[in-house]
């Protein structure tokens, strides 16, 4: 279980989802810097990402789950 917040990461994801914050926030920061140069590939690796979230498979960089208490 990650110590990142479920909430913050979801939030992040859906109002600046396209600029990859919410990667930012997770210590991806590779791969967030694709995303702001995509523009979140485009929406459809942000809606990816949203629906990993959501469903709680979304990790940090340790390989931490993100997910809901």
């Amino acid at each position: 279980m990650s110590d990142k917040s479920f909430v913050a990461t979801l939030l992040l994801c859906i109002f600046l989802g396209s600029l990859g914050i919410h990667r930012f926030y997770a210590g991806k920061i590779g791969t967030g810097i694709l995303m702001v140069l995509t523009l979140g590939g485009l929406g459809i690796w942000t809606l990816i990402d949203l629906i990993m979230i959501i469903v709680g498979k979304f990790t940090d960089k340790d390989g931490n789950l993100i997910k809901s208490s």
